[in-house]
C-alpha cells in the first residue's frame, strides 16, 4: 500500500526541482531585462515577459494544491454460506477486466447462430425444386384438385380443395399446367369451371379455361397425357400411373395409402399438398 504514495512523492518532489530550477533560470533573465531601460522595450518583448509571469504563477499554483487522497479500497464481504454466491464471487475475482461473461457469450452466440441459420425457402422455390424444373404438368381433378372422388359426384357439385390452391397457383407461375377429368355429362363440366373459377384459379393468368379437358373414359385422360407429354403427370388411379411410367419422365402418384414403388421415375404422397410440404 506505501510503494504508490512513495513512488507519487517522489515524481513530485523531482517535478518541484525542475520548475525551481526554471524559476531560477526566467529570474535571472528577466533582471538582466530589468536592467534595460524601459524606453528601449518594444510592445511584444514587454507581452513575452508578462507571459513568462504568469505561467510560473500558475505552475506553482498547481503544485501547491493538495493531491487527491487514494482511493479506499473495497473491504471484501464475508463469505456466505449459499454456494452460488462463493462461486459468483470466485468468478469475479478471476475474470480480468473487460472479459464477458458465460451469458453474454452465450447471447452472442445466440445472435451468430440467428444470423447464419439458413434461409427457409419459399413455396415456389420448393415447386420449383419438386418438379425438377418441369415446365408442362398434367394432372387429374377428382382426388388431387376437388374434394370429390368419383364421376357421379361431380353431376351435383364439385369442391376444389382449400389447402391445395397455393400450391396449384405456384405450379401455374413457372409452368403450363393442365387439368383433367372424367365426366358423365356436359353439365358436370359446367359444375367443374363454376368451382375452378370461383376459387380464383383462373384469375391468376396461368390457368384457362381451355386447359382444362374433359373425356368420357379413363383411357381418354391417358391418351389426353401421352399426347401433351408433360414432364410430370399426377394422377390416383394406378393403371394409369402403370401405364404412363414408360412415356413420362415423372409422374406423383396421389393415394392415402402408400402403394408399392412401381417405377424409378414414379413418387407417391397422400395429397399434392403433402408433396410439397404445405402440410
Amino acid at each position: 500500500m506505501s510503494e504508490p504514495s512513495s513512488s507519487l512523492s517522489s515524481s513530485k518532489d523531482e517535478l518541484f526541482q525542475l520548475i525551481k530550477r526554471l524559476g531560477t533560470y526566467l529570474a535571472l533573465k528577466m533582471s538582466n531585462l530589468f536592467s534595460i531601460s524601459l524606453q528601449k522595450l518594444d510592445p511584444r518583448s514587454v507581452g513575452a515577459i508578462a507571459g513568462l509571469a504568469v505561467a510560473i504563477i500558475f505552475t506553482y499554483r498547481l503544485m501547491r494544491s493538495p493531491a487527491a487522497p487514494p482511493r479506499r479500497q473495497p473491504k471484501r464481504q464475508a463469505p456466505t454460506t449459499s454456494g452460488s454466491s462463493i462461486s459468483a464471487q470466485s468468478n469475479a475475482t478471476l475474470m480480468p477486466s473487460g472479459a464477458c461473461s458465460p451469458s453474454e457469450d452465450l447471447r452472442a452466440q445466440n445472435v451468430v447462430d440467428e444470423f447464419f441459420q439458413p434461409v427457409k425457402p419459399t413455396l415456389g422455390q420448393i415447386v420449383r425444386q419438386k418438379l425438377s424444373e418441369g415446365r408442362k404438368v398434367t394432372c387429374r381433378l377428382l382426388g388431387v384438385i376437388l374434394e370429390e372422388s368419383s364421376p357421379e359426384e361431380l353431376q351435383k357439385q364439385a369442391t376444389v380443395k382449400s389447402s391445395v390452391l397455393d400450391v396449384l397457383l405456384e405450379i401455374t407461375k413457372y409452368c403450363d399446367l393442365y387439368l383433367m377429368e372424367r365426366v358423365i355429362d356436359d353439365e358436370s363440366e359446367k359444375i367443374v369451371l363454376l368451382a375452378l373459377e370461383n376459387a380464383g384459379i383462373f384469375t391468376s393468368g396461368g390457368l384457362v379455361k381451355d386447359k382444362v379437358l374433359f373425356c368420357s373414359t379413363e383411357n381418354g385422360r391417358t391418351s389426353f397425357v401421352r399426347q401433351l407429354e408433360p414432364d410430370w403427370h399426377i394422377d390416383t388411379n394406378p393403371e394409369i400411373v402403370s401405364q404412363l411410367a414408360r412415356f413420362i419422365k415423372y409422374q406423383l402418384h396421389v393415394s392415402p395409402t402408400r402403394p408399392e414403388r412401381t417405377a424409378p421415375n414414379v413418387f407417391s404422397c397422400p395429397s399434392l399438398e403433402h408433396f410439397f410440404g404445405c402440410v
